[in-house]
């Protein structure tokens, strides 16, 4: 199925699954020690990864969509994360 000249097959011709695509990214997310995101759900419409959920960090927002980016490419990520942020 295409949706456009920026979908996620010309990225990964291989054509990963949805399934496989979140895996991806929930396994890189996992192994950077620098990022929190055990209050982040990553799902998929279509070629386009939604990161929704809560990060406590700042930076963690960028360090996660730049992950996901990576694998997908950034015209396929959608930003729904909240900040919980607490006060200083």
């Amino acid at each position: 199925m295409k949706f456009g000249p920026n979908n996620h097959e010309d990225h990964y011709p291989e054509g990963h699954s949805t399934a496989a695509t979140i895996a991806t990214i929930s396994a890189t997310l996992a192994a950077d020690p620098d990022v929190d995101s055990s209050a982040v759900e990553i799902r998929m419409l279509g070629p386009v990864v939604l990161l929704e959920g809560y990060i406590t960090k700042a930076a963690d927002r960028d360090k996660i969509i730049a992950i996901a980016a990576t694998i997908v490419g950034w015209e396929n990520v959608q930003d729904r994360m909240l900040s919980r942020i607490p006060p200083q």
